[in-house]
């Protein structure tokens, strides 16, 4: 006997967040590359793709409350004191990745605030770093890390806001 797939299930894709932003008249402009899974490697694109580039961390605190904390991508977390600052409700640790395709859609090395289209059921609270919001231009993975979307600052907070989810813009770093 085959299993079926609930189709409402699956996360969506990169072709769906386009369709979404488009839907928002949310400009946004997308390169797409080889696959990146650290900052490091994606640095080669920076000539390439203008912008602030991001870091995303996938944590969750004791009592199972997660989050995506978005920093520009040289930018430094103190993950023993960031809870404080963003509500948690004891010190962070990495969140699994099972949890991450569960509440995301993506895989390790594929987080992104545009993930937060995928969190239907806000289970995640997205944070920004204020000073990566001092940009004009912010670059995520979309869905994916073979490809880099560009979008304004203002547009962020509006894809965010449309999502549902109302991120946090906090001082995490520095």
């Amino acid at each position: 006997m085959t299993e079926t797939v609930d189709p409402t299930v699956l996360p969506a894709t990169a072709a769906d967040l386009f369709s979404f932003l488009d839907n928002l008249g949310i400009a946004h402009a997308t390169k797409t590359h080889a696959p990146v899974f650290t900052v490091s490697e994606s640095e080669s694109l920076r000539d390439e793709i203008p912008g602030a580039h991001t870091k995303n961390l996938f944590v969750k605190d004791k009592k199972d409350q997660y989050f995506v904390v978005t920093v520009e991508e040289r930018a430094e977390v103190d993950l023993k004191t960031i809870h404080k600052v963003i509500g948690a409700s004891s010190r962070v640790s990495f969140g699994k990745p099972e949890k991450m395709i569960e509440f995301l859609g993506v895989v390790p090395g594929s987080v992104t605030v545009f993930a937060a289209f995928n969190d239907k059921d806000k289970n995640v609270t997205f944070v920004v770093d204020e000073a990566l919001m001092e940009h004009d231009i912010i670059n995520g993975h979309p869905l994916s890390n073979d490809a880099t979307t560009s979008v304004s600052t203002t547009d962020l907070i509006r894809f965010f806001k449309a999502t549902g989810h109302e991120p946090l813009v906090l001082k995490v770093t520095g």
